[in-house]
């Protein structure tokens, strides 16, 4: 039988045990989302922004079979160099495990094994939602009903702009998912400040956070994730005029070329990087850094508290 349980690194380990603040980030921007070799230095770069905030790293993987929460330094090598490594859902992570397999975490699989450790907040980019068409297709990304019974607090810069964002928000809405905006009455869009959406809640401080967590934990019942919405700086996103331009564009040619699917996603991304010559890219970064420097100050925060 296959051991399921999470390794942790030595200094995530430690960091536990003595109750400092830890910061989740997740694998596959790492494996999947950038070029070689500028994801390896990403990596790294994303681990220091969370160390010089006062918190510890635990980027998540799953290497030969065990899940990993922290990862030392020829792990995390190995997977942003190892173009074998799979990207992993929650759902693949029995079959990934059963197999022996290597794989880098989404969103729903990095929550998850996050969570199960004992780490309550985690950074990314952007979650996944309703894709467009929902009524034809039914296709939801698997990060939302994870995240409704799932206890942790995710920073985030909203979601794909791919994405239906408002069907998205009224799916978080009904599954129980609560949403703050940090410094904004807007939802963010990802690679935009604004999708045009409303929040409900501002906050404007880590220590909000941290007392809105606090809150969440005294009132007990469904174990829903904290949904933090961090927009990217206005001066770093994307043109907007030039993202809605470009988007049109590949939504046009995805039906044209009757892509479907699981397809529909990185061919969107895929075109948005080429017709904006790579700014796409550098406002998913940008976005990326905001979010680990602001969860490494509610996870410092949420320690001082307690």
């Amino acid at each position: 039988m296959p051991d399921t349980t999470s390794l942790t690194s030595p200094e995530v380990r430690d960091a536990l045990a003595a109750g400092r603040p830890v910061v989740a980030l997740e694998s596959t921007i790492i494996a999947h989302g950038l070029p070689r070799p500028r994801n390896l230095a990403v990596a790294e770069e994303l681990e220091e922004l969370v160390r010089s905030g006062g918190a510890v790293p635990a980027t998540v993987a799953v290497l030969d079979g065990r899940p990993h929460v922290g990862l030392v330094k020829d792990q995390l090598e190995r997977v942003a160099q190892d173009e074998s490594v799979r990207k992993l859902g929650h759902r693949d992570l029995a079959p990934a495990i059963a197999a022996g397999a290597s794989g880098a975490t989404t969103v729903s699989a990095t929550a998850f094994l996050a969570a199960q450790a004992g780490i309550r907040v985690f950074a990314t980019g952007g979650l996944g939602g309703v894709h467009r068409g929902w009524t034809e297709t039914q296709d939801e990304s698997a990060d939302l009903a994870l995240l409704a019974r799932t206890r942790i607090t995710i920073v985030c810069a909203g979601v794909k702009s791919i994405l239906d964002v408002p069907a998205t928000l009224q799916r978080l809405e009904t599954l129980g998912v609560s949403i703050l905006g940090y410094g904004t009455e807007r939802f963010p869009g990802f690679y935009l400040t604004s999708s045009g959406e409303p929040v409900g809640w501002t906050v404007r401080t880590p220590e909000e956070v941290a007392a809105v967590m606090r809150a969440q934990d005294a009132l007990g019942g469904p174990e829903s994730a904290l949904i933090v919405a961090n927009p990217v700086p206005e001066a770093e996103q994307l043109d907007p005029a030039l993202h809605d331009r470009v988007l049109a564009e590949a939504l046009t040619e995805c039906r044209e070329r009757g892509i479907g699917g699981q397809a529909v996603t990185p061919f969107l991304l895929d075109q948005l990087m080429r017709g904006t010559g790579g700014a796409s890219l550098e406002a998913n970064l940008a976005a990326v850094r905001g979010n680990v420097r602001l969860a490494a100050r509610i996870a410092v925060a949420r320690t001082a508290a307690r």
